[in-house]
């Protein structure tokens, strides 16, 4: 050891011991020795650093760091600017002292559920069932999210040379000539295959069905060549919503083109995450592209087709270059000239659109004389009621107490044409488009009515049960509804 090194004689002998690898025979620090730490020399250094992280709890509500990025480093400098020196590192080793860690959004809140929407599912894998029991298919539709085509960037990552990422461009504005790609998917629960119509226009109602015909063209018919019946599954909302009025006409079409009778049953509001198709078809098409930009249409159409999982999802593609305009108008002649019945539940949600429409009588033709004519009093016919019109009398008297009460405007229909319309409606399944016709009200108005009504019925335990073959007076309302929505004074709101 060199002559002059001011060591003293105990530490001589831990160096030793350190350079043999032994363990030193005593503490070379005395306790509490080194340079002590900020939240320790600053008791109010940790309270302060929680009041910011979290004001509505812990602090002032009014912090300036409320409504702005609580990164470490602004954490730091309001810190210092209160009298707190501190650094980002040391903010970050506090804050996971404190139990906490980077945490992003959670998509769990589900908003206002809607009452039925257990009941809702629970029907619909019945129907589901039923409909594979009898080896018919079943079919969960939806339109993907619609994709840039170009040079844009794709979220996600692929393996390429160090270095060497594929160049997109800086902003996301579509490109005139290329525009944008929207996928319609058609999944088959039963025979895991998807179907995807790649549409280059507008997402209507009518390029929806379209992509339906063009799967059970191409794939649904060789896969169940004797059905007979369709079950469709889809989002409350969109081109394919329940009050899509397009939606419906267009599938009408479909029916009688194919000689399917086609059942829908639609997702509750709101639980369209839910829907198969989401999670086993177009969550395999964006893992299969990611990181990679839709340079032009063939190669969405080809990245889509190509999506395999270890479970034996096939994947079908093609390109639908047809033009589908909106804003078309669907008058309330068209939708009560619908071969269209709707299920006992939630009718607007759950109904069958059937191949073979009842043959409709033109208002101009001369009626037999057997043939019951339109009046007014015809709603009474207790043909289409299936009760007396002392029986109808009565039960308008027993649900008067409960229903017939003045609450804000005066109601556009009297109360006894309100239990009436409603008696027709589940006699005789006439839907609120053909009753707002007849009744000469709005079709909004009419769907209130015959909720309110059903409800004072399932409450008084009065059931209206369906008729068992439609009556001859139906088609006389069927014309009536036909010549009265040719008439300009007679056009109520309608929703494309």
């Amino acid at each position: 050891m060199p002559l002059g090194a001011a060591l003293s004689s105990a530490t001589i002998p831990a160096g030793t011991e350190l350079e043999a690898g032994e363990e030193p025979l005593g503490r070379v620090r005395r306790p509490g020795g080194g340079r002590k730490r900020v939240a320790d020399l600053d008791p109010g250094l940790r309270p302060a650093l929680l009041a910011l992280v979290e004001p509505d709890v812990r602090g002032d509500p009014m912090s300036p760091l409320r409504w702005t990025v609580k990164s470490t480093r602004a954490l730091a400098k309001a810190l210092t600017r209160a009298g707190h020196r501190v650094s980002a590192d040391t903010v970050a080793d506090l804050l996971r002292e404190e139990g906490f860690s980077l945490q992003a959004n959670a998509k769990t809140l589900e908003g206002n559920q809607h009452v039925d929407r257990d009941t809702q599912f629970r029907y619909l894998n019945e129907q589901a069932r039923a409909h594979r029991d009898a080896c018919q298919p079943v079919i969960s539709v939806d339109t993907k999210k619609k994709e840039l085509v170009g040079e844009f960037k794709n979220d996600g990552r692929q393996w390429r040379p160090a270095g060497d990422p594929v160049p997109v461009n800086m902003h996301d504005f579509a490109d005139p000539k290329l525009g944008k790609a929207i996928p319609y998917g058609v999944y088959d629960l039963a025979a895991n295959t998807g179907w995807v119509n790649v549409g280059t226009d507008h997402d209507t109602a009518a390029f929806a069905v379209e992509s339906i015909r063009r799967w059970w063209h191409g794939q649904g018919h060789a896969a169940y060549p004797r059905a007979t019946r369709l079950l469709i599954t889809a989002d409350a909302g969109g081109s394919n919503g329940y009050r899509t009025r397009a939606w419906k006409l267009e599938l009408a079409r479909l029916a009688a083109e194919t000689g399917l009778t086609i059942t829908v049953c639609h997702l509750p509001p709101g639980t369209s995450k839910w829907n198969k198709i989401e999670h086993r078809l177009f969550s395999h098409i964006t893992m299969n592209w990611r990181g990679r930009p839709l340079t032009s249409h063939e190669v969405i159409v080809q990245s889509i087709a190509a999506t395999t999982t270890r479970t034996g999802l096939r994947v079908m593609a093609e390109l639908d270059t047809n033009a589908y305009p909106t804003g078309v108008t669907i008058g309330d002649a068209e939708m009560a000239a619908l071969a269209l019945t709707r299920h006992a539940f939630h009718g607007d949600w759950n109904y069958v659109l059937h191949p073979h429409p009842a043959p409709a009588i033109p208002a101009a033709r001369t009626p037999e004389p057997c043939e019951p004519q339109w009046t007014p009093a015809l709603l009474t016919d207790p043909a289409l009621t299936g009760m007396s019109r002392d029986q109808l009398h009565d039960l308008v008297q027993a649900l008067a107490p409960d229903g017939d009460t003045q609450r804000g405007r005066p109601p556009r229909l009297a109360f006894p044409d309100q239990v009436l319309a409603t008696v027709l409606h589940l006699h005789v399944n006439l839907a609120a488009e053909p009753l707002a016709v007849l009744f000469a009200g709005s079709r909004t108005a009419m769907h209130r009515t015959l909720l309110k009504i059903r409800k004072l019925l399932k409450a008084h335990g009065i059931v209206i049960p369906p008729a068992a073959t439609p009556p001859a007076a139906l088609t006389v309302l069927h014309a009536r509804v036909l010549a009265q929505g040719s008439e300009a004074s007679s056009k109520i709101k309608t929703t494309c």
